[in-house]
């Protein structure tokens, strides 16, 4: 390959590196400037079974036990299970059988 050929291929790869930089940074910047921060308020993190167990303050028996009856909203990602509180809270204040939390509260 002639020196010539070299510099082209090399001049062309750093300009094509160039644009696609320039590329990725405006949909990034774009990007960021279309998030409000009420999104990032109403994104709710998930909750894992044990998390949910401890917000509500009942055992992973019970928490089990409330999803097999569909008292309570989850999700599943592969085999693990997931929950809003949000929906849960929601869930148990229309649910007509509401208990208080573990024995002694």
């Amino acid at each position: 390959m002639s020196k010539a050929m070299q510099l082209f291929d090399s001049n062309a790869l750093k300009e094509c590196i160039k644009d696609a930089v320039r590329e990725e940074m405006h949909v990034l910047i774009s990007n960021l400037r279309n998030d409000s921060p009420k999104k990032e308020q109403t994104e709710e993190r998930l909750k894992t079974k044990q998390e949910m167990a401890k917000e509500l303050d009942i055992s992973l028996v019970s928490l089990t036990d409330w999803m097999k009856k569909g008292r309570i909203p989850y999700r599943t990602m592969g085999k693990r299970v997931y929950f809003k509180k949000s929906e849960v809270i929601e869930a148990m204040s229309k649910s007509p059988n509401r208990q208080g939390g573990r024995h002694g509260k």
